[in-house]
């Protein structure tokens, strides 16, 4: 029987390709906007209303999990839309899926969507060991692995990013996420930390965006869920950026489970990480 050490390296970037590759050709597929946003009629573990597109993408995901228990590796996996799914063991290696985090922006043909999919040893997100995200619209793949760095695309972030400021200190770049507008009262000043703001509608890809250095920080406004940020996270860390998770004193101690706990933020520096870990008001941490 392998060991954690023998499933935590297994090849989970062979199996996220496969599935990624079998996701975009379904989305490739012509669609009318009327085919992209029919619901199964269930809603997910996750709490929201299950697309077909969510079910066909962890379909693709599950059978590549099924694949690697069939060879004898054994994990738990938690997604989106299935909640949590035992393939054996005793629960220490987790699988933290969501089949299309921005499914809103896939629904109405915006292009940022994407595969989410973290390999963790343990129940928190300091417990991370692989992170994987596959932005459908330009086609970009962000992997990492602890202790080996992130790539693009299969290329190594070589270069740690750099943090930008306008003249008169601010980040030139902050992406935000969970931007409904009922939300935006919790933001404080956004004016005094970031010169431009930018929402891509998906908190995985967002990440990513610090993780390249194309934007200086990132910050949700509203609690988010494993599920969402699991993978991109260590993409970040692994890239020389910074995560947390405020709603926590340890700030990667937010739980692998379907709960909203936190909002998480990420930067470039140790300034502009506990700047925008004050943004999001009390009640949306707790």
């Amino acid at each position: 029987m392998p060991s954690v050490e023998d499933v935590l390296a297994a090849d989970w970037l062979g199996a996220c390709r496969r599935a990624a590759q079998e996701i975009r050709a379904q989305l490739d597929r012509p669609q009318t906007a009327a085919q992209r946003r029919t619901e199964t009629g269930v809603v997910g573990e996750g709490g929201d209303r299950t697309l077909v597109l969510d079910q066909t993408a962890e379909d693709a995901v599950f059978a590549q999990l099924e694949a690697l228990h069939e060879q004898g590796f054994e994990f738990t996996a938690l997604s989106e839309e299935r909640g949590e799914v035992h393939f054996g063991g005793d629960g220490t290696v987790r699988v933290i899926i969501d089949p299309i985090d921005g499914s809103l922006n896939a629904k109405r043909g915006l292009p940022h969507h994407a595969l989410s999919i973290a390999v963790a040893k343990g129940p928190t997100m300091a417990d991370v060991v692989f992170g994987y995200v596959y932005d459908f619209g330009p086609h970009e793949e962000w992997a990492a692995r602890t202790g080996e760095g992130t790539t693009l695309d299969g290329i190594p972030l070589i270069e740690r990013p750099a943090e930008r400021r306008s003249s008169d200190g601010r980040l030139e770049i902050l992406a935000i996420e969970s931007a409904d507008p009922r939300y935006l009262h919790l933001a404080g000043e956004l004016g005094d930390v970031a010169r431009r703001l930018r929402a891509l509608g998906a908190i995985a890809v967002s990440l990513c965006q610090v993780a390249g250095g194309r934007v200086d920080g990132m910050v949700t406004l509203w609690r988010c869920r494993a599920v969402d940020a699991a993978a991109a996270q260590l993409i970040v860390r692994e890239a020389g950026g910074l995560v947390a998770f405020p709603a926590f004193e340890d700030p990667l101690g937010a739980p692998l489970d379907l709960e909203p706990h936190s909002p998480v933020v990420a930067a470039l520096s140790e300034s502009a990480l506990a700047q925008l870990a004050t943004i999001p008001a009390p009640m949306a941490s707790r």
